[in-house]
């Protein structure tokens, strides 16, 4: 990436990666994410293999998302992991410094799968999922909390 990278450019990796249920993040997952970042110069890792949304990390102010789910697919109506909630969608918008690329804030926009659509996710999902995502992104020092007109947003200690 080294040879090609430019000033201002934004690296995005993404990585098809973990189970596609559960929502334990592996050591070496986390230490292949951060040496990606300390070597490789990436900005943001996007995370895709499991079939809902994973913890969100901060590291060194680049983004890790470790699995974010299904956007669009055709899964709708198989059963046995509903506790999983994977009729869940979310769009991810990262606000990153102009100079730096460091991660100023990241929003999250809820949505759910009925029907080969997507719709917005009603208020108790929303909550739902704030606390799910918040839950399992504490241990990796972010916070998920509700934000106003349906959508998440994420603090972490800067």
């Amino acid at each position: 990436m080294a040879a090609v990278r430019r000033p201002g450019d934004v690296v995005v990796i993404s990585i098809h990666w973990g189970p596609n249920w559960g929502y334990v993040i592996t050591e070496e997952e986390r230490s292949f994410a951060h040496a990606l970042i300390d070597h490789a110069g990436a900005s943001i890792i996007h995370g895709h293999s499991s079939h809902h949304p994973k913890p969100i990390e901060i590291y060194k102010n680049r983004l890790i998302l470790y699995g974010c789910g299904d956007f669009l697919n055709d899964y709708e109506g198989i059963s046995g992991n509903e506790h999983f909630r994977p009729d869940f969608a979310l769009m991810y918008f990262a606000d990153l410094d102009p100079d730096s690329l460091d991660v100023k804030g990241l929003e999250l926009v809820p949505l759910r799968r009925w029907r080969f659509q997507l719709v917005r996710a009603a208020s108790d999902d929303v909550a739902w999922l704030a606390q799910r995502l918040d839950r399992l992104s504490r241990h990796f020092g972010a916070r998920i909390e509700t934000a106003p007109a349906g959508r998440l947003s994420l603090s972490w200690e800067r």
